[in-house]
């Protein structure tokens, strides 16, 4: 996010799962109207693991940011969340504090968006209604939180989580367990990778310009968590 300062690299790497993942849910989406396009069975999107345990969804960020000269994200593009056969996509989204996140209906059928911030994180919950063919919706948020979770009540199985940062350093591993964190200045820095349900792997890095900076997480099986 940004333009690039004059002495500033990347940050590459991956995340990988050791072990087996736990086992996700099946969801029955054959009660909600216009959500069986591509079947009525579907499953929980909790853990994102390839067949060499490549780890999407993490969350990786940069600690100790908070009350740096930073660019804001008012003026960064827009996050998009879509609503798609019932299932909110992408399932992990992060943010920067004031950068917006577009909410779209693909489905033709009304979703509520359900934003739910913890108590006293500072955040605005909200709570409107997206009805089939309508407009895009606009959402930020104002103080860094992760896992911000978004609902809809309407099918109760339909869930996302977003991570707020007052900095531009974060990213969200892809498929194939790749993340990339731009331009960030050089110096030391501790990294972390979190998950909402494995928890979370911290390192020390040093980037230099230039590079090569790069990371490798291995997020391990003990460390998984039971949480709703």
């Amino acid at each position: 996010m940004g333009l690039r300062s004059a002495s500033a690299a990347d940050i590459t790497g991956t995340v990988t799962y050791k072990g087996t993942p736990p086992a996700e849910k099946e969801i029955d989406k054959s009660a909600g109207e216009g959500c069986t396009t591509h079947g009525a069975k579907g499953t929980t999107h909790h853990y994102f693991v390839g067949a060499n345990g490549e780890f999407g969804n993490v969350t990786i960020y940069l600690e100790g940011q908070a009350g740096k000269n930073l660019s804001t994200g008012a003026s960064a593009p827009p996050v998009v969340l879509d609503q798609k056969d019932c299932e909110y996509t992408p399932v992990i989204l992060a943010v920067q504090t004031g950068q917006k996140l577009k909410v779209k209906n693909s489905d033709p059928t009304t979703h509520n968006v359900h934003v739910q911030p913890a108590e006293g994180s500072g955040n605005k919950g909200a709570n409107p209604i997206q009805p089939a063919n309508s407009p895009d919706l606009s959402l930020s948020f104002d103080k860094p939180e992760m896992f911000v979770k978004v609902a809809c009540d309407v099918h109760n199985w339909m869930f996302a989580w977003v991570s707020v940062f007052d900095h531009p350093y974060f990213a969200v591993s892809a498929k194939d367990g790749t993340f990339k964190i731009s331009n960030v200045p050089a110096g030391k820095y501790t990294i972390v990778a979190e998950h909402r349900k494995a928890g979370k792997a911290t390192q020390q890095i040093e980037v230099k310009d230039g590079g090569p900076n790069k990371v490798e997480f291995v997020m391990p099986a003990e460390a998984a968590k039971s949480k709703t």
